[in-house]
């Protein structure tokens, strides 16, 4: 839930300041790109810390090889991503690339459900509301390339 609250806080803080006057925020879709930008470092940074990224590990399906790698790799490029949706020019481009890496990485989430694990201790959230979210920050991503 916390990226969920990282998204929908973010973009309302942003927006109220884009109508506070801060031109470079001034419109829906800057306001959203930013607020994608803080919620993929919010679910990117964990891939480096030794607790959480055991936990992401853990959730790559069997069939993947390298999970290690696989972990490091998506935080990798959802910090890569973040970035890129704060330069204008790039942020089109990164909320695509950003939208297609979350579809890539369902399935770890979908296979982190099936099977009951945790993140950081508490367990993962249930399929459904997962499936729901994914959705949801595709879209986001989707309308912020837009």
């Amino acid at each position: 839930m916390v990226p969920f609250i990282a998204l929908i806080g973010g973009f309302v803080a942003l927006r109220l300041l884009g109508l506070a006057g801060v031109d470079m925020l001034d419109g829906w879709q800057p306001a959203l790109r930013g607020a994608l930008a803080l919620m993929f470092v919010v679910t990117g940074v964990p891939h480096f810390l030794p607790s959480w990224r055991r936990d992401f590990v853990a959730m790559i399906p069997a069939a993947f090889p390298r999970p290690a790698l696989l972990v490091t790799i998506t935080g990798v490029l959802e910090l890569a991503g973040a970035a890129g949706l704060l330069l204008p020019p790039l942020a089109p481009y990164a909320a695509i690339g950003l939208a297609l890496l979350m579809i890539a990485m369902f399935p770890a989430n979908v296979s982190a459900a099936r099977r009951g694990l945790t993140l950081a201790g508490k367990p993962v959230t249930p399929l459904p509301v997962r499936t729901a979210l994914q959705v949801l920050f595709v879209a986001a991503a989707i309308a912020a390339a837009a």
